[in-house]
């Protein structure tokens, strides 16, 4: 019985210790470039901080430059300021949303409804100003997006192999894991019936 309580205890520290460790992490990924023509398209932009304890003042703006303009004049379509998002006059008026995070480590965007005249360059701008008493620094992250529309989404094969081995590595691992439980399960039972021998 003895036994069993240790594991039990056992048990109950490593699952705290995962627990401790699955915090949320920022992972920076890049963005998809490549949007099926009519349907929605997620641009995402994602600026970590470094030290997440720290809550800066963060600005956030969207610029757009069409892959036909020959003078390659930004457009300025977004921006997040003192916790308000709007989107601006100009070619996405109503088919901008913010689909960013709370702590504006992810500052996303979807597009809705895209349309051949999205394609181009999208420029994401992130500025944080972070206040220490009377000093003020700021950091400045620029991400580029260049976004290709098309009329079918292509079959991306590296997708659908990693969906295939998701699954095997799932089953993989619930199936170590139920051996690995009667596996202990049975040591556990055997220390108790020499244990009990022993005590007799």
């Amino acid at each position: 019985m003895l036994t069993l309580h240790r594991v039990q205890q056992q048990t109950l520290l490593l699952l705290l210790f995962v627990v401790h460790l699955s915090r949320p992490v920022c992972v920076d990924v890049a963005s998809d470039t490549e949007a099926v023509l009519g349907s929605p398209m997620k641009l995402t932009c994602i600026s970590c901080l470094k030290r997440e304890e720290l809550k800066p003042n963060t600005s956030v703006d969207w610029y757009f430059t069409p892959s036909e303009n020959n003078t390659h004049d930004r457009i300025h379509i977004f921006e997040h300021k003192n916790g308000e998002n709007r989107s601006l006059d100009g070619p996405f008026k109503g088919r901008l949303t913010w689909n960013g995070s709370n702590d504006l480590q992810d500052v996303s965007l979807l597009i809705q409804n895209v349309s051949e005249s999205d394609r181009g360059i999208y420029e994401c701008r992130v500025i944080r100003t972070f206040e220490f008493g009377g000093y003020a620094p700021s950091t400045l992250t620029i991400k580029n997006i260049t976004l290709t529309v098309k009329e079918k989404a292509s079959n991306d094969t590296t997708a659908i192999y990693s969906q295939i081995m998701m699954y095997v590595l799932l089953v993989f691992l619930t199936l170590w894991l139920l051996v690995e439980m009667v596996y202990c399960y049975r040591k556990i039972s055997k220390s108790d019936e020499q244990a009990q021998d022993t005590a007799y």
